[in-house]
C-alpha cells in the first residue's frame, strides 16, 4: 500500500508537470518549431549536417511533442497503459536531458522554452528539472511490473478526448495566434517603456586588496583595489525590451515607428511569406490612405526583397529591416498586422485575421 501510495505520487507530480508543459506549448506550437530551429541550426553545425533537413519538419515535430507531453502525462495520472507510459516519458526526458545538458554546457541555446515564454529557465536551471524528472521516471521505470497496464473504461476515453483537444487546440493557435501570449510584445504593452529599467541597475563590484576579496556596492575611489568582477544586483529591472531596433539605408527608424499611429506588416522572411491573404492587406492599406494612421512594413529580407513587394503590391508604403529573431518573437504569423499608438501595442492579427480599415480605424479611435 505504502509503495503504491508514493507510486501514484510520483505518477501525479510527473504527469501534472507534463500537462502543464504541454499545455504552454499547446498554446503556442509556433514558438515550440522556432526553438527546435534553432536546435536544429546549433545540431548541423556542431553534430552532423543532416540536422539542417529537420528544419522544415520543424511545426509538425513541435507538434507533436506538444501534444503528446499532455496525453502521456493525463495516461500517467489516470493510470492508462502505464508500462508504455513510462516507457514513452522515458525516451521524451532522455530528448529533453539532452536538449537541456548541450544547452547549458555548450551555451549554445540559452531559453529551451521548456515552458514556453511563460516561465523563462537558465539552461542550467532547465537541466536540473529533467534530472529530476529523469530520476522519477526512472523510479517508476523500476517498479512498472507494479504497475497496471490497462485501465477503466471512463480514463481511456479521457486520453482519447485529451488527445483531439490537444491537437485541434495547437492546429487553432497555429491558424490563429497564440490564445495567451506570454511574450514581451503583447497587446497592451508599452514598447518604449519596456525598453527602459524598471528601476536604477545596481551592481555590486568585486575587489581585490591586500590578496582579500571583497564586494562594495559602490565603486571606490581607492586606487589600491583591484578590479575583480562586477554583479548585477536585481536583474529584475532590466528591460523586458532589449533587442527590438527597425532601420532602412538612411539609417535608424526605431524611435519612429514607436510615435504615432502605426499599422505595421511584419513579414519574417519574404521569400517564405504566406500570400493567400495579401489581397486583404491591400484593401487595408488603401482604406488607410488619409487616416491618420501609417500602414507601414518590417521585414528581415534585403532592401531588393523589401522594395519589391510593395512595388509588386502598389502598397506605396515605406519599408524597413529588422532582425528575424525579433520579428518572430513579436509576431507567430508570416506576414502578421501589428497596431501601434505612441509605443502601445493596441492589437495583434495573423495574417487570417487580416482587419478592415474600418475595424482599424475604430480601433484608434477608441
Amino acid at each position: 500500500m505504502f509503495k503504491q501510495t508514493i507510486l501514484y505520487i510520483i505518477r501525479f507530480l510527473v504527469g501534472g508537470l507534463f500537462i502543464f508543459s504541454g499545455l504552454i506549448k499547446v498554446n503556442d506550437p509556433v514558438g515550440t518549431s522556432i526553438k527546435l530551429e534553432e536546435y536544429f541550426d546549433v545540431f548541423s553545425n556542431d553534430i552532423a549536417s543532416f540536422f539542417y533537413i529537420f528544419k522544415d519538419y520543424a511545426l509538425p515535430i513541435a507538434v507533436f511533442l506538444v501534444v503528446a507531453e499532455v496525453v502521456l502525462g493525463v495516461m500517467l495520472i489516470l493510470g492508462v497503459r502505464l508500462r508504455l507510459t513510462v516507457w514513452a516519458l522515458g525516451i521524451m526526458i532522455l530528448f529533453f536531458t539532452f536538449l537541456t545538458f548541450y544547452s547549458a554546457y555548450f551555451n549554445k541555446v540559452t531559453d529551451c522554452g521548456c515552458f514556453g515564454d511563460a516561465i523563462k529557465l537558465t539552461p542550467w536551471e532547465s537541466f536540473t528539472k529533467d534530472v529530476i524528472l529523469l530520476v522519477l521516471i526512472g523510479i517508476l521505470f523500476l517498479f512498472k511490473k507494479d504497475l497496471s497496464n490497462e485501465g477503466p473504461s471512463w480514463a481511456k476515453w479521457s486520453v482519447r478526448g485529451s488527445l483531439v483537444l490537444s491537437f485541434l487546440l495547437a492546429i487553432t493557435a497555429i491558424r490563429n495566434l497564440p490564445f495567451i501570449d506570454f511574450r514581451a510584445y503583447k497587446e497592451g504593452v508599452n514598447i518604449t517603456t519596456a525598453m527602459k529599467p524598471s528601476a536604477p541597475l545596481q551592481y555590486n563590484y568585486i575587489m581585490k586588496k591586500d590578496g582579500q576579496e571583497v564586494i562594495l556596492d559602490q565603486y571606490p575611489t581607492d586606487e589600491s583595489y583591484e578590479f575583480v568582477d562586477m554583479v548585477l544586483v536585481n536583474e529584475d529591472a532590466l528591460p523586458k525590451i532589449s533587442d527590438f531596433a527597425v532601420w532602412n539605408e538612411e539609417g535608424d527608424f526605431t524611435e519612429g515607428i514607436l510615435t504615432g499611429n502605426k499599422a505595421v506588416i511584419f513579414v519574417t522572411f519574404i521569400g517564405k511569406m504566406n500570400t493567400d491573404h495579401l489581397a486583404e492587406i491591400d484593401d487595408m492599406i488603401v482604406g488607410l490612405k488619409g487616416s491618420g494612421i501609417s500602414p507601414i512594413l518590417v521585414a528581415a529580407s534585403s532592401v531588393d526583397e523589401i522594395e519589391a513587394l510593395i512595388s509588386s503590391r502598389n502598397w506605396g508604403i515605406e519599408g524597413y529591416q529588422g532582425d528575424a529573431t525579433v520579428i518572430k518573437t513579436i509576431m507567430r504569423s508570416n506576414p502578421g498586422v501589428m497596431l501601434i499608438r505612441d509605443g502601445v501595442v493596441l492589437k495583434k492579427y495573423h495574417y487570417r485575421n487580416t482587419p478592415s480599415p474600418e475595424e482599424v480605424i475604430n480601433l484608434f479611435a477608441q
